[in-house]
């Protein structure tokens, strides 16, 4: 990833004729220095998506002036839009449970700098993790999630969001099977989960054990988008490993862990960077 500031305009709208001459020539007309650009045409849907990435220092003024002078354009085309910059970090809240690989994985490409983002919290269902999170010097918040109080937990999850000032909240391998409809309703495209199963394959729990059960020559995983309905919301990233008979159920839970990790993170970096533009319960994934 290049050290250079850049803008990242990433937008979708109807397809039709004109609309990367009307992007392209208004940031030329700035003299903005385009470093990436990529497009997609569905015809089926006739929507058009596209992401460019423009070198900060190219253009005469900052990014609330570059999108108020950009706003015109995405009226005309009924865009939906908007522009990042890199030299903000993105806000990451973790929520974890009882399964630790994920939440290791993360805080060490964050350690090594290998993803961009803030840590603000850690919010878990269980007291494991607390003393791992805060020898990071990462607040750790307790939230017990009982089948008696979950309207009031997910709210208390929701208010500790908002107080973090996340712009993303992950599920690594948060154990709770369904965030409440007022949660997911609230955080469209903004809470990523990775479950350990290559969807749409055994859903809900015990996926490898499922797996297993059925003879599957692969397993997977699967990094999506949490909706109201189980395991259902837009996938962003997957990636699967062969198996064979000779493989038990908890040969299939470590091999899965693995795919567990690089999934999440490749997922969540698409996300921060923009890459991910959904469209129904579809994504279009710019690598």
């Amino acid at each position: 990833m290049s050290s250079s500031r850049r803008y990242t305009l990433s937008l979708s709208c109807p397809d039709r004729v004109g609309i990367v001459a009307a992007v392209s020539g208004f940031l030329a007309s700035h003299q903005g220095w385009i470093t990436e650009a990529s497009h997609h045409a569905d015809a089926e849907a006739n929507r058009f998506f596209m992401r460019q990435e423009i070198l900060a220092d190219s253009l005469p003024f900052g990014i609330e002036a570059l999108r108020d002078k950009f706003a015109p354009i995405a009226a005309e085309f009924a865009m939906d839009w908007r522009i990042s910059d890199s030299a903000r970090k993105k806000r990451v809240v973790i929520l974890v449970s009882k399964q630790e690989h994920c939440l290791y994985d993360l805080l060490a490409r964050w350690q090594a700098d290998e993803l961009n983002i803030e840590i603000p919290c850690v919010i878990s269902n269980h007291e494991t993790f607390r003393g791992f999170v805060e020898w990071h010097g990462i607040p750790f918040h307790h939230v017990p999630v009982t089948p008696d109080n979950k309207p009031a937990a997910y709210a208390r999850v929701a208010d500790l969001f908002r107080e973090a000032e996340g712009d993303v909240m992950v599920l690594a391998r948060y154990m709770q099977m369904i965030l409440s409809p007022e949660l997911c309703a609230e955080y469209p495209g903004r809470i990523l989960n990775i479950h350990h199963s290559f969807l749409p394959s055994f859903v809900g729990a015990k996926p490898y054990h499922q797996a297993y059960t059925r003879g599957v020559k692969l397993i997977g995983a699967t990094c999506h988008y949490v909706t109201s309905e189980l395991d259902q919301g837009p996938i962003v990233e997957q990636d699967v490993i062969r198996v064979d008979h000779s493989d038990a159920p908890d040969d299939l839970v470590r091999y899965g862990k693995d795919i567990e990790k690089a999934v999440l993170a490749r997922g969540l970096r698409y996300h921060l960077e923009d890459r991910v533009l959904v469209h129904g319960n579809k994504t279009v994934v710019f690598r």
